[in-house]
């Protein structure tokens, strides 16, 4: 029989409920709430059970009759089944107990929430693009001035900088602005790859392209002087009228620049004064040459030979002491790798007197005759002869000859080898690496004459003056001499 009074009309999809149904259910009425869990509810028309009914016969009929499915069926139309939809029935309250806890803040906060991603998400945006313009610029970019500069500057360049070590070097002396400027200014000119070393007078501030193009001037590179074998100390005034300028001269000339309208020229009277007085040890002169050479009969000529020829960047601004140490320590340097310390020597010889004997054979020879000439040296002197050597004469003339003249040879002097038997108090000139090898290693032979028999400088040797007379009269019948 039906569960439903006789004055109610069964409603397809519904029913009423009973005291003993339980709870009511939750506001979301396809959830199988566990107060009516023991009743199952009707199908949808048309289906099939999904399980068989829970509890006795009995129950199931007395909840919901025989004929619970009759009515339901006649609604499997579902327009038709809105019609018997109820505006006016209960809503069911929720039970309390199944009320499930809300996740998350509250609609305001969650909107702040949001509000604050999106703040992060630019932040993190505007971040990212800084660096990745920094990035591009620290690789890609540079820095650079404008126009040609301002105050001048002195910026050196080491043996064997690169184009960017350069661009380094000028960007800390201020003159660039970032190195970078200077290399891609330069990348396409060939004169900038050709850089030498030594001291060039820029300006500070300057653009790259204006820094390479002043940097490549030649007028730009200040404090270079090359010291070539043979020079003397002083100045050498030539037969021909020609001055050929001395070491004192081109160091002074070396120490020259103009630098923001103040000259650094370092007078030569200067450099004297400081060779004839200047403690020899601190000038950097090695421990062997210090007691022969201030022995020397002229004092501003305590440093002849002891100054090795080579290239020398002369630093403009530097004092006269400083230069000289500069160039005097360099100098010991170069002459220990020529060969010659307290260890090596000439035979029979302290370092001193082979380098004596060095500096004539570079006055008195050309290259291809040094072994021979320093043979001849020793062997005048094993045998107590004087040496007779025309440039030992002339190393004290103002205007000195190939061929001194006799007047010339009978002043007596230190340096007057045609009336004085040995070497000089000091050498007489610059000598070069080949001379100081060759005076440590002469060339064997028996010879005590010379005289130079070729126009291209060689000389002709002989055992005894007869033959030696010979040679000079064949070179003077042909002109050489």
């Amino acid at each position: 029989m039906p569960a439903y009074a006789e004055d109610e009309t069964p409603r397809p999809g519904r029913r009423r409920r009973r005291e003993d149904d339980g709870p009511l259910p939750d506001e979301r009425p396809t959830d199988i709430l566990p107060a009516i869990q023991e009743a199952p509810l009707a199908r949808r028309p048309g289906a099939a059970p999904s399980s068989p009914p829970q509890g006795s016969e009995e129950e199931y009929n007395e909840i919901f009759g025989d004929d619970a499915y009759d009515d339901y069926d006649e609604y499997d139309d579902y327009e038709d089944y809105e019609e018997y939809d109820d505006e006016d029935r209960a809503e069911p309250e929720r039970i309390e107990d199944e009320r499930p806890e809300r996740q998350g803040p509250p609609p305001k906060k969650r909107k702040k929430k949001r509000a604050l991603g999106w703040i992060a998400a630019l932040t993190v945006l505007v971040l990212l693009a800084g660096g990745a313009y920094y990035g591009f610029t620290e690789i890609f970019g540079y820095d650079d001035y404008e126009g040609a500069g301002e105050s001048d500057v002195l910026v050196q360049v080491e043996k064997g900088d690169s184009t960017s070590a350069i661009g380094n070097r000028l960007q800390a002396a201020g003159v660039v602005a970032s190195g970078k400027a200077f290399v891609k200014a330069g990348e396409d000119n060939t004169a900038v790859s050709r850089l030498q070393q030594g001291y060039y007078v820029m300006k500070t501030k300057m653009s790259g392209a204006s820094a390479v193009e002043k940097m490549i001037a030649p007028a730009s590179k200040v404090g270079q002087v090359e010291i070539r074998p043979y020079t003397q100390f002083h100045d050498i005034t030539q037969p021909d009228g020609k001055v050929t300028p001395g070491v004192y001269t081109l160091l002074s000339k070396a120490s020259c620049a103009d630098l923001n309208g103040t000259s650094t020229c370092v007078p030569v009277e200067e450099l004297r004064k400081t060779i004839e007085t200047a403690d020899l040890a601190k000038l950097g002169v090695p421990a062997w040459a210090i007691e022969p050479a201030t022995k020397a009969e002229h004092k501003d000529r305590r440093l002849e030979g002891l100054i090795a020829p080579g290239i020398y960047d002369i630093k403009p601004g530097w004092t006269a002491e400083e230069l000289l140490t500069y160039v005097v320590k360099t100098s010991a340097d170069r002459i220990l790798n020529a060969g010659l310390s307290e260890q090596s020597k000439g035979e029979g010889k302290t370092p001193y007197e082979t380098l004596v004997i060095a500096s004539i054979i570079e006055r008195e020879a050309v290259k291809a005759d040094f072994g021979k000439i320093s043979r001849v040296i020793y062997n005048r002197i094993d045998e107590k002869m004087r040496l007779e050597m025309d440039s030992t004469v002339n190393y004290v003339l103002d205007r000195p000859t190939l061929l001194t003249k006799p007047e010339e040879r009978e002043k007596a002097g230190a340096y007057n080898t045609y009336k004085s038997v040995g070497l000089t108090p000091t050498p007489i000139a610059v000598p070069s690496a080949e001379a100081i090898q060759a005076a440590l290693k002469p060339t064997a032979g028996e010879w005590l004459f010379f005289v130079k028999c070729e126009k291209n400088g060689l000389s002709c040797f002989a055992v005894t003056f007869d033959d030696h007379r010979k040679n000079r009269d064949d070179a003077v019948r042909r002109g050489v001499i």
